[in-house]
């Protein structure tokens, strides 16, 4: 299990009900009131216990509300952290199921406990993610967790009553629901990335959700240079002369086009700190020369 797994995820199934949703899907709303989150939570567990029926004897934890990847996506597993620690505090007993408990965060007044709360501005995605989290017995959670990296992407689709609760509650067109473990989720990210142009930096962003307190580098011009370690993101900035030493020492080309190419390659740094920036890693911009940049 990666590093970033935080320390209670040894007895924690970190994962998330996705929704695909529909082209035309209308604005929705983001978070159901604590009657409704409880009934679509009791739906999700029985879903659950369908793949694997040791899950009906653990505790599952979920929270009424649906968040973008990138809320997921982050060092720490900050929204599955606060799953947890809420669940801690949660009374003794919200119905039991088969040995287990489900216990759900739904919203009152309109406001979510803690910081559950869905960022707005990343709503209105294609793919919306209901995290949940299954705690217990360590044996059982070995085994389930082992099962779940191995076969819930395939097998995990969501029961229709589950769907159907979900796109009353929230006012979506859903077009398939499925349940993803964390890992599932990174490697479905790591292919859009792909496709968006960004496969050069997924490996740095992953190290820094996956393995938070190894470090990773980016360094294969014509990108960026960026250096993840001690959980944040550097990355060298370069005068148009420093650029052109490192990055275009050969190139006799006319300076109206060396221009354009570096405030392409400034476009690019910008792009790669808003996809960290979202994704919850710090970014520290360093003016350095090529020597210095060596040593970022």
């Amino acid at each position: 299990m990666s590093d970033a797994v935080f320390r209670v995820a040894g007895l924690s199934v970190l994962g998330a009900l996705a929704l695909e949703l529909a082209p035309d899907s209308p604005a929705s709303c983001d978070v159901l009131p604590q009657r409704e989150a409880g009934v679509l939570a009791m739906t999700i567990a029985r879903d659950l216990a369908s793949f694997a029926p040791d899950a009906a004897s653990l505790e599952c934890v979920m929270v009424g509300a649906h968040y973008d990847a990138v809320e997921l996506l982050r060092p720490g597993w900050p929204i599955h952290r606060e799953l947890h620690e809420l669940a801690a505090r949660a009374p003794p007993a919200m119905k039991p199921t088969a040995g287990g408990r489900v216990i759900a965060f739904g919203a009152h007044e309109g406001q979510l406990p803690g910081t559950l709360a869905p960022a707005t501005q990343h709503a209105g995605g294609p793919l919306r993610l209901l995290p949940f989290l299954l705690a217990g017995d360590a044996a059982v959670i070995a085994r389930i967790g082992d099962l779940c990296e191995r076969e819930l992407m395939e097998r995990g689709m969501a029961g229709a009553q589950t769907a159907l609760i979900a796109q009353d509650g929230f006012g979506l067109r859903i077009e398939h629901a499925r349940y993803l473990t964390v890992h599932d989720l990174c490697a479905l990210i790591g292919v859009q990335y792909e496709h968006a142009g960004l496969a050069p930096l997924w490996p740095l962003l992953e190290t820094a959700l996956l393995s938070p307190l190894r470090e990773a580098r980016l360094d294969a011009p014509p990108e960026p240079l960026v250096h993840y370690s001690e959980g944040e993101a550097r990355i060298a900035m370069f005068s148009p002369d420093a650029w052109r030493n490192r990055y275009a020492p050969t190139d006799d080309g006319d300076s109206a086009r060396l221009e354009r190419t570096f405030a392409h390659f400034e476009a690019r740094q910008r792009q790669y700190a808003s996809v960290l920036q979202a994704h919850g890693v710090p970014v520290l911009f360093m003016h350095c020369d090529d020597a210095a940049a060596q040593a970022l």
